[in-house]
């Protein structure tokens, strides 16, 4: 799953100010070194970060191809983290964590409310008591108001990726049908991904956070304020209450 579309992760996000997410994670969490599982880690930029904070991470992640980048991330940087193979709704782990991390829209991958609260009930029973779930999601306004209906496009010389969107209100679900050209040589090699995301609403997250047994608050991205109605990122923490 994502063969192709792990090799190229990175390049897209190259822009991406990852230590300061990594640390705007952190800033929620107790002081100490924690045990904790990093969802949907992708290629591992957020897991090694949290690592080199102090903290004991497991990243988990539903490719084997993108566990692959990450692993190698991890020996190069001489980094101890355990890859597993899973996906997130089901998530099961041999100890139980001080905190459950998910960015970067893994949420916005569930793509129905219930699928959303198997996720929270999951990491509900894999937390110790008063364990920490910290994740964010892509704005219903980003994905209603900025993506749908919108093309993007970007090449850099040995890459280039065409990006378009349509978002379905009544499902809240929005396509994102991608081709890639990555040279080789004097050609260029062409795949294609589809991806589809759900527009979650804040209150509804929030609500299925709270029958999955967490006190639960959401913030604008990158802040400790209330979500604004244009923010286009939304953190979530929440609390397991036993």
């Amino acid at each position: 799953m994502y063969g192709n579309f792990a090799g190229l992760y990175d390049p897209l996000m190259k822009d991406v100010d990852y230590d300061r997410w990594a640390e705007y994670i952190a800033s929620f969490l107790p002081e100490g070194s924690l045990r904790i599982a990093d969802c949907a880690c992708g290629t591992g930029e957020i897991t090694l970060r949290l690592a080199r904070l102090g903290h004991i991470l497991t990243g988990v992640d539903i490719s084997e191809d993108m566990l692959r980048v990450a692993s190698e991330k991890a020996r190069k940087a001489a980094a101890k983290i355990p890859f597993i193979c899973q996906d997130m709704a089901k998530l099961t782990l041999h100890r139980p964590q001080d905190a459950i991390v998910c960015a970067c829209d893994g949420v916005n991958y569930l793509d129905s409310i219930e699928d959303a609260e198997e996720f929270f009930s999951a990491a509900y029973n894999a937390l110790k008591p008063k364990g920490m779930l910290l994740f964010d999601v892509s704005s219903r306004y980003k994905l209603e108001r900025v993506l749908d209906c919108n093309t993007f496009a970007e090449d850099d010389g040995e890459r280039a990726y065409i990006w378009k969107n349509c978002y379905d209100p009544e499902s809240c679900l929005i396509s994102m049908e991608l081709s890639f050209y990555e040279k080789q040589g004097d050609m260029y090699r062409r795949f294609e991904e589809k991806h589809i995301q759900r527009a979650h609403g804040e209150d509804e997250l929030i609500r299925a956070m709270e029958r999955a047994g967490f006190d639960a608050r959401a913030y604008g991205f990158l802040t400790k304020e209330q979500p604004k109605e244009d923010d286009l990122r939304i953190q979530f923490i929440g609390r397991k209450r036993a």
